[in-house]
């Protein structure tokens, strides 16, 4: 019996299959990473809010302090993690802008292509890879 390879979902949409002679950032390649973007930033928006819901539904006033610090404790959690998400959203907001002036997929240094791997691994990547690990290098011996 042969298997089958099943291509990972990225946020609900395929892997791109690159067509032969298709150059980098071509208009179907570019539509791909925007659905995946867009799909993504609404994940993310409806889970925050999904916790905005449930931080006001889950405020109770509870008589025993411990009760008390620990829903504290759990939106305190939830809180730093849609603040996360805030901020992977600006980073998709701009990824997004990259893709209508053309600049994405380059790499903000050099201006080498990142590559369509490195991209669905990391969509909001800006930095190829080589950039990225030198960028790490220099962050590493400055800490």
């Amino acid at each position: 019996m042969v298997e089958k390879k099943q291509s990972r979902l990225i946020y609900g949409i395929r892997p791109y299959k690159l067509k032969k002679n298709e150059k980098y950032m071509e208009p179907a390649q570019l539509a791909h990473f925007e659905a995946i973007l867009k799909a993504w930033k609404s994940e993310l928006t409806d889970e925050t809010s999904r916790t905005v819901h449930h931080i006001q539904d889950d405020t109770a006033n509870h008589p025993d302090p411990t009760d008390r610090a620990s829903q504290e404790t759990d939106m305190a959690i939830e809180l730093r993690g849609r603040d996360r998400d805030r901020r992977l959203i600006k980073k998709i907001e701009d990824s997004i802008l990259h893709l209508q002036t053309g600049d994405f997929g380059y790499c903000d240094n050099c201006g080498e292509e990142i590559g369509l791997k490195r991209l669905e691994a990391r969509p909001t990547a800006n930095l190829c890879i080589d950039c990225k690990t030198l960028d790490e290098i220099r962050e590493k011996q400055l800490s």
